[in-house]
């Protein structure tokens, strides 16, 4: 702990310094794979919408005892179209979900589920989603992601400054196309516990931005009549003065978040459970990620075209230029001024 402790007196002194700037090149490369891994993820597979959306039938036979092959089997002998999806839910349920059902399909799985685990038909949960309300739900879901970027965006305007609200929205932006790139790949139904989980990191990945951002603000305040250091420089040390908080901040955030992923969906089997903690997951991860090595990068791009943070470069590239020349005069490297050559021989006259 002490070695970390001082590690984070060396960030924020800038004694250790991580150039988070200007290795951007690099950053965007690494975001560029996980974007392409997303896209086509989604152009193969796309996304597996749960019956919300979509619409359909769910069945949720609850005794102990109960396998995923007899409600297969149960299924399949009465012939209804389309995919069936049977999930074990905890030790003693199991879930069949199906496509926009008629009545009479509906009793027909309700009585062969009844008959295979010989269970009442009370006793039998079942939910009947038409595929107008999912059509509903969706478009629920897509208006309250744009409300809820739009307030953002005009929340930072307001508190920051219009650039630092594009970099941020951009950031956000990038961690939601990729949690759900890979939402894709595993191949889990997006149900609304999962827009839950999209909502919940967009908050979570401006907050560690916000703390980024905040800093560069403090140490960019009266950097054009100080003119030390660049823009992008000292944004670097705002990057690198909240490193150890947002790395600390992520763990703690990331523990409990794994904790419901593996043990409760994994070994208990949790359903809801393992939709919002994967989106969660991966969410808090790659916002975390964006926090530090996608939006200050873009905000540094962003000021640095304007004329006035131009000007600083070109001084304090300049002041950097001088200072090297006296370090070199310093260190006694001179031009020789009416001597002759040193360490020459001496020529000895002729006899």
């Amino acid at each position: 702990m002490s070695k970390l402790t001082g590690l984070g007196g060396r960030l924020y002194s800038g004694e250790t310094s991580v150039d988070f700037i200007g290795n951007k090149r690099r950053w965007y490369s690494i975001s560029a794979i996980f974007i392409l891994l997303s896209i086509g993820a989604l152009s193969i597979q796309g996304l597996h919408l749960g019956i919300e959306f979509k619409g359909g039938s769910s069945y949720t036979v609850t005794k102990a005892g109960a396998t995923i092959d007899q409600a297969r089997s149960a299924v399949a002998t009465t012939g209804i179209p389309g995919e069936v999806i049977v999930q074990k839910v905890g030790a003693d349920k199991v879930r069949v979900q199906t496509g926009a059902l008629s009545v009479d399909q509906s009793k027909a799985v309700e009585a062969s589920l009844t008959k295979a685990f010989s269970v009442s038909a009370e006793s039998i949960d079942t939910q009947i989603i038409g595929p107008s309300w999912g059509k509903e739900i969706t478009k629920k879901a897509v208006y309250g992601l744009i409300a809820f970027l739009l307030v953002v965006m005009l929340f930072l305007a307001m508190a920051f400054e219009p650039k630092m609200a594009i970099s941020a929205i951009i950031a956000v932006m990038h961690d939601v196309f990729i949690t759900v790139g890979i939402y894709a790949l595993v191949g889990f139904d997006v149900t609304p516990a999962t827009v839950i989980g999209f909502l919940t990191i967009l908050g979570y990945s401006l907050y560690d931005t916000v703390v980024v951002f905040d800093k560069i603000r403090e140490n960019t305040k009266s950097i054009a009549a100080t003119g030390k250091s660049t823009y992008s420089q000292a944004a670097n040390l705002a990057v690198n003065q909240t490193l150890v908080r947002s790395a600390n901040t992520s763990l703690i955030a990331l523990l409990p978040v794994a904790s419901i992923l593996f043990v409760g969906a994994g070994l208990l089997g949790a359903g809801t459970l393992k939709d919002l903690s994967l989106a969660l997951f991966i969410g808090l991860a790659v916002g975390t990620y964006s926090s530090i090595f996608i939006a200050p990068p873009i905000l540094a791009t962003l000021r640095e075209r304007e004329p006035a943070m131009q000007a600083l470069a070109k001084r304090v590239n300049s002041r950097g230029s001088l200072a090297t020349a006296e370090q070199t005069l310093s260190a006694g490297i001179r031009p020789s001024v009416g001597r002759g050559p040193r360490n020459q021989p001496k020529r000895k006259g002729r006899k």
